[in-house]
């Protein structure tokens, strides 16, 4: 099993850390995957036992390979080829900044309120 080839755009697409193969190998290109604080090419062979850091828009992920997958399969089998090395702390910090607290004002760039949205704020202001 060691023998097989398998880029590592491909094996992020399999695993469900990307959703297309496209995303992953613009997401390599654009050096938000680095192999050993290395920036990587998509042709890049996977082997068992290399770690990745990855950056992905919903959060940071630091992964072991731990087996090789060629096809894409549901997530609950697809975790079984990798290990979430993931410190902790960097997963409870990414919740607190999505965290935005109510002040009763519009954010901003949300566009005209709709007619409920008018209203609470008439009642909670008037």
């Amino acid at each position: 099993m060691n023998n097989e080839k398998l880029r590592v755009d491909k094996y992020l697409w399999a695993i469900r850390i990307f959703k297309t193969r496209t995303q992953a190998a613009d997401a390599i290109a654009a050096g938000k995957v680095k192999s050993n604080g290395l920036d990587i090419k998509s042709s890049k062979q996977v082997s068992i036992g290399d770690s990745y850091e990855i950056k992905t828009e919903a959060r940071k992920w630091i992964i072991e390979v731990t087996g090789l997958l060629h096809q894409r399969v549901q997530y609950s089998e697809a975790i079984n080829f990798y290990i979430d090395l993931t410190p902790e702390e960097d997963l409870v910090k990414k919740s607190e900044s999505a965290f935005i607290e109510y002040t009763g004002k519009r954010q901003s760039k949300q566009g005209r309120p709709t007619k409920k949205n008018r209203r609470d704020m008439e009642g909670f202001v008037g």
